[in-house]
């Protein structure tokens, strides 16, 4: 059954079962790991994974809680490409569409493809390849 609301508990399974995957994943995995190590429980990830929650929840619910910039933690995770951001949203969109209903799996995607846009073009994504 899918999931037609949104909150904290949902969120936080949806942010756990994504970076499940993420450290499968050939292309996203060596980002995270190299920053947070391989396992989900350590200290590293539990701090990324309540802030992660936190966004999410601010986000989806405006819920208040999460603070900062998404973007300066990602700076510096080495070379990342327009594929990367494609995978990661790949990801995303599948854990999404399998824990809520499709209008509230667009507004999480939309939300994240606009993130992901922002990210590339902070990080000067598209110009790299066009030299």
């Amino acid at each position: 059954m899918l999931y037609d609301t949104v909150d904290r508990a949902k969120v936080e399974e949806m942010v756990h079962r994504f970076y499940a995957d993420v450290l499968k994943d050939d292309i996203l995995s060596p980002y995270f790991t190299k920053a947070l190590g391989s396992d989900l429980k350590s200290g590293k990830w539990h701090e990324h994974l309540n802030t992660l929650i936190g966004f999410w929840l601010l986000m989806m619910n405006a819920e208040i809680g999460y603070k900062g910039d998404p973007f300066p933690p990602h700076a510096f995770l080495g070379q990342m490409y327009r594929e990367t951001f494609e995978r990661w949203l790949i990801l995303f969109k599948n854990v999404v569409e399998g824990m809520f209903v499709p209008e509230i799996a667009q507004k999480f995607y939309k939300k994240a493809d606009i993130l992901a846009e922002q990210f590339i073009e902070n990080l000067g994504i598209d110009e790299e390849e066009e030299d």
